[in-house]
């Protein structure tokens, strides 16, 4: 299983692609869709806020096998929720 600090560093980076790649495009295009921009930025955060508040409280400590199943709910939520976001910002490219 992984670290903590190893999940931890994934979620910033995954989430932070999504971020920097919304300012991109905010830069390539100021007149179009800008406001939708933002709101995929704010909603990434949340997002991410949230993923960081569930690995720092595991479910069921004493349980190995419930505490790795919990991490793995995690990155799949992680890959799952980022994957819509980059959908919402390619969206906006069309």
């Amino acid at each position: 299983m992984a670290k903590r600090k190893d999940i931890k560093k994934d979620i910033d980076y995954v989430t932070f692609e999504v971020i920097s790649d919304c300012f991109t495009f905010m830069a390539f295009f100021p007149e179009k869709g800008k406001e939708k921009a933002i709101e995929i930025i704010n909603d990434t955060t949340a997002i991410r806020n949230d993923l960081m508040a569930r690995v720092n409280h595991p479910d069921g400590k004493n349980n190995p096998k419930l505490v790795k199943a919990h991490y793995r709910n995690i990155y799949n939520d992680l890959l799952s929720k980022m994957d819509q976001q980059f959908e919402k910002l390619s969206a906006l490219t069309k």
